[in-house]
């Protein structure tokens, strides 16, 4: 199945738009709407050449803790041979548009449009657009806790239509989640997944749990509760959801309704 990503490409609006938007910043959720993702708002990063990245999750008070997520833009022939700056961080990418190429050890890995790949922390590795179009992709960073007795987990590399999504329970097939890493794998301290939901598909209840979400629509629309407040969101719609905020979703269609989903796991609360 050939699958539709949403990407930002920048610009700027037009001095005749008006300013009211559907960004959300509160104590328990954010929403950062695609249309607040122009070049005003885009930051460079040290070593990339030819790049550029939308910053829309970083830990500050107030907002994410466990996690930062990037959208980058990489123009043909632009990457780094030394992306990442900081040994205690482990990385997932997922390419929403283009071709990413990874070198990595020994290895070279092409990743297209739904490509996914793991890097574990402290791992070298270089990223290049060898193609002739620009790419864009996510970049979620998480500081790698380790525990005693657990080695840090491997490199993996994947693709959106490589894997079977896990049907939920008694749902008829209108929520799956596509799952790269296997969730009982203990040495993986987060996840990242695809969650999707056929037109009429629902969360039947406010979910209240300890995980930290950072959720990027990739495809459709639906509605969204975040807290108390439901939200209409939208393919390119970022957004962030604090431990213990209450969330559900009605996916009225007319197609699918996707997102990639972040949630930090399999860890020990910290009592500190």
């Amino acid at each position: 199945m050939t699958r539709s990503y949403y990407a930002p490409t920048g610009g700027h609006p037009p001095q005749t738009d008006i300013m009211t938007d559907r960004a959300i910043f509160t104590e328990a959720y954010a929403v950062i709407p695609k249309g607040t993702m122009r070049d005003i708002v885009t930051s460079a990063l040290p070593f990339w050449e030819g790049a550029r990245a939308w910053i829309l999750a970083r830990p500050l008070s107030g907002f994410a803790e466990t996690f930062s997520q990037y959208i980058m833009e990489v123009a043909p022939g632009g990457g780094s041979d030394r992306p990442e700056l900081d040994p205690r961080a482990e990385g997932v990418f997922f390419v929403v548009e283009g071709v990413v190429t990874l070198h990595i050890g020994d290895g070279t890995h092409r990743l297209e449009q739904g490509g996914f790949a793991y890097i574990p922390p402290g791992t070298a590795f270089t990223v290049k657009n060898e193609g002739d179009v620009t790419t864009r992709f996510h970049w979620i960073r998480k500081a790698y806790e380790p525990v005693e007795g657990l080695d840090a987990p491997d490199v993996l590399i994947s693709d959106d239509k490589d894997v079977e999504p896990t049907v939920m329970p008694d749902t008829d097939g209108k929520w799956a989640t596509t799952r790269f890493v296997d969730p009982m794998d203990m040495r993986h301290d987060m996840h990242v997944t695809i969650v999707t939901f056929q037109p009429g598909g629902v969360i039947p209840f406010a979910e209240t749990h300890v995980m930290e979400h950072g959720l990027y629509v990739l495809e459709g629309k639906a509605v969204y509760r975040l807290n108390a407040d439901w939200v209409e969101v939208e393919a390119g719609d970022f957004m962030w959801l604090r431990a213990f905020c209450p969330q559900a979703c009605y996916a009225g269609g007319p197609g699918a309704f996707r997102y990639l989903l972040y949630k930090d796991v399999n860890r020990h609360a910290k009592l500190t």
